[in-house]
């Protein structure tokens, strides 16, 4: 989101500005002999296919649930669902465990769901879960992770080397020289990938000043808290952190700092540039008390509400292809082939963090 989040509306189809809508009705001329998918704007329709027409249950599985992320947006699918006349089942937690992700998909798959909306742990063991669905005639929608290979409907995901793109620059403009670390998340997860070498590259291409410290915490913060307390103690002079979750590392990292001294407030002396990445509410209030300086907002409600939307157009047979859509984002297309819907993620500092437009201020 360039400034914004994606805002539910009471219609049960996406709404936006009307940019790209010009730009398919451009196109509409040069792509009216093409089945669909010209351009990929969510009003692309197709005729009834596999899942009962848009009838039947929907399975929603979820990564985790010891992140607030995930707790917000756990919240958002019942809402959501709703709002886009989807038939969701209770959600399932996978616990963390992608070998038990793939029991769950199974699990729902006998209970003869018609869609599944799953947010894939391991980017690359999901697609034993993906066969079984395929077998069945079942489409998927993929949220927040992009699976390697295996077929969805369509994935639902921010642009993760934005991520860390973002973070890079922000840590680059406000430290310019020095020591910086990045803790990263699972490399197993493209996520974990993408963000961690697009700040790499970043820092190298832009800011050759810094000096970048890796911290391997697989979106696990008892690692994160043990592996940069050791950091600490051998760079006592480290001046920036990029936390690639702040659901998992936000917590363990403050905790870290004032244990060692080292958390000060933005603008005293030694203050250490901390950027995360999530975009929940215990962020947003670190910010405002000077604890950490940003975060890069990770639209939990709209991975809600367009997981919701695809895998209705995926169970009525509608198909899209790359193109903006009329929801603020762009469909791409990965090397994979597997299209991505990338849901814009803004930049939030202390001059937005009270925007009332960021859900993680929707958040009770």
């Amino acid at each position: 989101m360039a400034s914004r989040r994606v805002r539910s509306k009471p219609s049960n189809r996406p709404s936006r500005t009307g940019t790209s809508r010009a730009v398919c009705a451009a196109a509409a001329a040069a792509c009216a002999s093409l089945v669909l998918a010209a351009c990929g704007s969510t009003k692309d329709t197709a005729s009834p296919g596999a899942g009962g027409g848009g009838e039947g249950k929907v399975g929603v599985v979820l990564p985790l649930l010891t992140s607030p992320f995930w707790q917000s947006y756990n919240d958002y699918v019942p809402k959501m669902a709703k709002s886009e006349d989807v038939d969701a089942m209770k959600t399932v937690n996978s616990n963390s465990d992608p070998s038990q992700q793939i029991t769950d998909i199974n699990n729902q798959l006998n209970q003869g769901v018609k869609g599944l909306v799953v947010a894939p742990l391991d980017s690359a063991a999901i697609a034993a879960g993906l066969d079984q669905a395929e077998r069945k005639g079942v489409p998927v929608v993929a949220v927040d992770v992009a699976p390697e290979k295996g077929k969805v409907a369509m994935v639902v995901r921010a642009n993760n080397v934005a991520y860390g793109e973002k973070a890079c620059d922000y840590l680059g403009k406000k430290v310019r020289t020095g020591k910086v670390v990045q803790i990263m998340g699972d490399l197993a997860s493209v996520n974990g990938r993408e963000r961690s070498k697009a700040f790499r590259d970043c820092v190298k291409k832009k800011y050759p000043k810094l000096k970048v410290l890796e911290i391997p915490a697989k979106w696990e913060s008892d690692t994160a808290a043990a592996k940069l307390d050791t950091l600490l103690g051998s760079h006592p002079d480290i001046k920036g952190i990029y936390m690639q979750a702040g659901g998992v590392y936000l917590a363990p990292t403050l905790q870290t700092l004032k244990s060692k001294g080292m958390l000060k407030k933005a603008g005293e002396k030694g203050h250490i540039t901390v950027v995360s990445n999530d975009g929940i509410p215990q962020e947003f209030d670190a910010i405002r008390k000077g604890r950490i300086d940003a975060t890069v907002s990770q639209p939990a409600d709209a991975y809600a509400k367009y997981g919701m939307y695809y895998i209705k157009a995926a169970m009525n047979g509608k198909k899209f292809g790359p193109g903006p859509t009329d929801h603020g984002s762009e469909i791409v297309k990965l090397p994979s082939g597997i299209l991505e819907d990338q849901l814009p993620a803004p930049l939030v500092t202390k001059e937005n963090v009270d925007d009332s437009e960021l859900w993680g201020n929707t958040v009770t």
